[in-house]
């Protein structure tokens, strides 16, 4: 089973598919049954009363039999990885275990089952914009690409050089250390902002005046891969993803394209490589920073 914590289960889960290696399998179908493990944080779903707060599972069970009535595969094994792939999509699934039963496989001596398990974490892609402009702003930077490296569920941090920005609206202010993070992370998007969110309470973050000065703003950017379609778009305004105003900001951009020169950024409904969006941004005062790695 999943590692301890919250769960939904959806049992039983039947249809008739079309998998198998032999001729006759393909041919006539036979029914498949699946089990569905979820690992979720319910705490949110528990104290709104909220469907958005939780894996709505009418839904998980129509993808389920979406896949068993779909294209046919040879192996159960890869019924379950693709069932797994499409539960991790939702973004509140931490983790996954799939059961794939097919009782009626032709095994040749009495049995009652045979049953494939696969058990799946999330392994996704991100960007986090970090910046700061109060008391030492590269030192914060810096300190908080480290503080990255310390979340449990967040792997492979690679910190941009750090480059200099004026601020952008807001009121007068001084300017920006702006660096940017690409990572792999096992968490959610709403578990990785709240990691975010503390790591900027720990430098002493507070949120008075919009756009105002910092003592360090860490941002979400993207949350997954827009070249493959399974990065996470959401318009809730706890949590919005892609960020809004990422492909308008050259701070972002520019030390992003430093650390990933093959970065690709969602704008609307197209994936667009950072490179091409750079040049309308020219006017935007963004410059590496002398002696920053």
């Amino acid at each position: 089973m999943l590692a301890r914590g919250d769960e939904i289960r959806l049992l039983g889960v039947a249809a008739r598919g079309h998998h198998g290696v032999l001729d006759f399998e393909k041919r006539d179908g036979q029914d498949f049954v699946v089990d569905v493990v979820m690992r979720v944080d319910l705490g949110p779903a528990g104290r709104t009363d909220a469907l958005d707060r939780t894996v709505n599972y009418a839904e998980v069970a129509a993808d389920v039999v979406d896949v068993i009535t779909g294209p046919s595969f040879d192996l159960i094994e890869k019924v379950a990885s693709v069932i797994a792939q499409r539960v991790l999509a939702r973004p509140l699934v931490e983790a996954v275990e799939v059961t794939v039963h097919k009782p009626q496989a032709p095994v040749g001596v009495p049995f009652s089952d045979v049953q494939v398990v696969v058990r799946r974490q999330r392994d996704v892609p991100v960007v986090i914009g970090l910046g700061a402009n109060l008391d030492d702003p590269a030192a914060a930077v810096t300190a908080a690409g480290r503080q990255l490296r310390r979340i449990r569920g967040v792997a492979r941090v690679r910190l941009s050089p750090l480059h200099g920005s004026a601020p952008i609206g807001g009121p007068d202010q001084p300017d920006y250390v702006n660096a940017v993070a690409t990572a792999r992370t096992s968490l959610t998007p709403a578990g990785l902002l709240a990691q975010l969110h503390r790591i900027e309470a720990d430098f002493g973050r507070v949120r008075e005046v919009r756009w105002g000065a910092r003592t360090l703003d860490l941002d979400l950017i993207q949350y997954g891969d827009p070249r493959t379609d399974m990065d996470v778009r959401s318009d809730d305004p706890t949590l919005l993803l892609p960020h809004p105003r990422a492909h308008e900001r050259a701070f972002v951009l520019r030390p992003w394209l430093a650390a990933d020169p093959d970065a690709m950024l969602r704008v609307g409904e197209t994936a667009v490589a950072v490179a091409d969006l750079l040049p309308a941004l020219a006017d935007q005062d963004v410059h590496p920073l002398e002696g920053a790695e």
